[in-house]
């Protein structure tokens, strides 16, 4: 009976893992194909290498291999032998999960969201800085590092700086707001891509992030806050200077 108990429970044991197996496997396709709706990435991206991209998603390569296996099947992914996974479609309407952007932020003015996010951010910041846990805490550590290592690389610093923020969104405790506050992050994505191809952007960002990393980790409310405060300041004023720019470039 002894033995009979062990098998049952190295089985139950062995279940569970190929169960949690599956799930992470299911939540990092829907991380990716969250990056393809918010346009972190888009159709034609080669996406980082397996390593690189299990970094800036906190998972193992395993996890990322049957992810990308998965929106491969669905034909969101394009796999091919010794060439870089590609972005092959950002038609997402055909997949189980859902991965599609709440609220469409894109038609409001650049104003008008920065405003709103300013206000949102500093009540689910604030909150965040009082209830979040150490296992979010070394998260965001382990995301601080695998910014380091991409300070030349756009795409691959946002597909973590999107993770690092999104993990202080829901270490406030609401998943609405969380979820609201996530949705004017996706805010023009496709000028947030090119502004981080800038000199200097990315260090830059970084650097507020290790500031608001520190606030959190001292669990200063108003600390947290402030550097957040600064952190989307800059993001505003480096679009405003995009677009700007934009629209003072001469006809041709």
């Amino acid at each position: 009976m002894e033995n009979i108990n062990r098998l049952l429970l190295d089985r139950t044991n062995d279940i569970g893992r190929d169960l949690q197996r599956r799930t992470m496997k299911v939540a990092i396709a829907e991380k990716i194909a969250g990056l393809i709706a918010s346009g972190v990435l888009q159709k034609g991206d080669e996406l980082p290498g397996e390593r690189d991209l299990a970094a800036a998603l906190s998972v193992s390569r395993e996890t990322v291999r049957g992810a990308v296996g998965a929106l491969a099947s669905d034909g969101i992914l394009e796999v091919a032998q010794g060439a870089r996974t590609r972005v092959a479609s950002s038609d997402l309407s055909e997949l189980d999960f859902g991965t599609t952007i709440h609220l469409d932020v894109n038609r409001y003015s650049i104003d008008a969201v920065h405003q709103s996010r300013l206000l949102i951010e500093q009540a689910v910041v604030g909150d965040a800085a009082e209830r979040i846990d150490d296992e979010t805490l070394a998260l965001l550590s382990r995301l601080l590092d695998a910014q380091e290592r991409c300070l030349r690389d756009p795409v691959r610093f946002l597909i973590s700086d999107r993770e690092f923020h999104i993990a202080i969104y829901r270490a406030c405790g609401n998943p609405l707001l969380a979820d609201v506050v996530t949705d004017l992050y996706t805010y023009m994505m496709e000028h947030r891509r090119r502004v981080m191809a800038l000199p200097d952007a990315i260090p830059t960002s970084l650097a507020d992030h290790r500031s608001i990393h520190a606030a959190l980790m001292a669990r200063d409310r108003d600390a947290a806050v402030a550097a957040f405060g600064i952190h989307e300041q800059r993001i505003y004023r480096t679009t405003c200077a995009l677009l700007h720019g934009e629209r003072d470039e001469p006809e041709t």
